[in-house]
């Protein structure tokens, strides 16, 4: 190629596809989704992401294709909300993660992010030099009075945050909907930090477990997406998991938590924000041609 202008640009890409209940196999020198009304081809050259959802499966011509193309894959729960897994896209670079493990691995910037990453939750500035306990006690107030906002403009009547796991069903319905829609943005958060090529399990405020990193970036977005989606769907007594994690996942990608999220310390250090176009979802009904965001 004698003008690399001529290669293809990301932004001109679509962003993602996700499919359900269907089979995904080659066609001819391109990759196709069929079930029992119909098959639709899938634009895999110009495609940066497919997601598959449950019923899926996929054979393996059809993924060294897309390997083929740079087509990332990712294995994702009902609506394209819950991440499972991941196949390799097509950059293989590691420094990223690399950089990540070495902020980590240094007790001062270490701190530092975990400082940097509290103070991005806070649309005032606050007084240089504060404690991480002083940021901890501050962000307490900034959830508490989020739930007490949320509670007096839906009209619910709000006893507090009480979550177990083992008696789900005599929880209260807001309650109910609060740890469907965190778990809901958790797999969002989850699939962006994988796809980004950072490690969920280096974190920096979160430590010790396995999605660490996609706890502390989770946070960063909970007052502005899962708590008012949850009490959005509460209210009305019987929102279903569906209900939450469709207002959950839409609220999530509409606000490109998937870069934004991370903050301006890593943004500046490890990755470029990347703009695309929106998603498209195809479900059941591929031979209709019906689509529309997750």
């Amino acid at each position: 190629m004698q003008d690399l202008h001529e290669l293809p640009k990301l932004r001109d890409s679509w962003s993602y596809v996700y499919f359900e209940h269907c089979c995904i196999d080659q066609d001819a020198k391109a990759v196709a989704a069929s079930d029992a009304s119909g098959k639709i081809a899938i634009p895999c050259a110009s495609l940066t992401l497919l997601m598959l959802g449950p019923g899926t499966s996929i054979t393996q011509a059809a993924i060294r294709c897309l390997a083929s193309h740079g087509c990332m894959i990712v294995w994702c729960g009902e609506g394209s909300v819950r991440f499972y897994s991941l196949g390799m896209g097509e950059t293989r670079s590691s420094r990223r993660l690399l950089r990540q493990a070495c902020l980590y691995a240094d007790p001062a910037s270490r701190l530092r992010v975990a400082v940097d990453m509290y103070r991005t939750r806070f649309r005032e500035t606050l007084p240089d030099g504060m404690t991480l306990q002083q940021l901890r006690g501050r962000e307490g107030i900034r959830v508490r009075s989020t739930y007490a906002a949320c509670a007096q403009e839906y009209g619910v009547s709000w006893g507090g945050r009480a979550y177990r796991r083992d008696e789900w069903t005599t929880a209260d319905p807001v309650n109910r909907a609060l740890s469907a829609a965190n778990s809901c943005l958790y797999g969002v958060c989850h699939a962006a930090i994988v796809a980004a090529g950072y490690s969920p399990a280096i974190g920096f405020i979160h430590t010790g477990k396995m999605l660490s990193f996609v706890y502390d970036v989770a946070d960063l977005y909970k007052t502005e997406v899962s708590i008012p989606a949850a009490f959005r769907a509460g209210v009305r007594q019987r929102a279903t998991w569906k209900d939450v994690s469709v207002a959950t996942a839409g609220t999530a990608f509409s606000t490109r938590v998937c870069w934004s999220a991370l903050c301006p310390t890593w943004r500046r250090s490890l990755a470029e924000p990347i703009c695309l176009k929106k998603g498209i979802s195809i479900r059941r009904t591929i031979s209709r041609g019906i689509c529309g965001t997750p």
